[in-house]
């Protein structure tokens, strides 16, 4: 298993770690089978989406806001529940095909890392599965 190391700057953020990600790929000797990226952590998680346009995210994140507001009548004593609904709603795990040592994404596509509760430390552990 591998880790990437992630440090939000904000308390709600979408970070790019695609080529993180892609780097563990080429420095493992799989060429074909799956990468699963997963999140240990209840307020944070991970999605594949556009990353050509930093908007998308920024967009994301606002109807996330909209959806779970920060100021509600949450019972959890840390007042950061609004960030484990985030983190529930988006997940914390994604699937990706490798193929000929690279991953399967559409030309837009990229992987972000989504912090709810930040700043803070993460990590995102990467565990590379060759294809029979």
């Amino acid at each position: 298993m591998m880790k990437i190391s992630v440090k939000s700057r904000q308390k709600t953020e979408f970070i790019d770690i695609t080529r993180q990600a892609k780097e563990a790929v080429s420095s493992s000797d799989i060429k074909n089978g799956f990468c699963h990226l997963f999140v240990p952590h209840t307020t944070a998680g991970i999605t594949i989406n556009e990353s050509a346009d930093p908007s998308v995210q920024s967009d994301i994140l606002m109807i996330l806001n909209q959806i779970v507001p920060w100021k509600a009548d949450y019972g959890h004593m840390e007042g950061n529940s609004p960030a484990h609904i985030k983190s529930s709603i988006i997940g914390a795990s994604e699937w990706i095909a490798i193929e000929n040592a690279r991953f399967v994404l559409g030309t837009w596509q990229g992987i972000f890392f989504c912090e709810f509760d930040g700043p803070r430390n993460r990590n995102v552990h990467i565990n590379l599965l060759a294809a029979p």
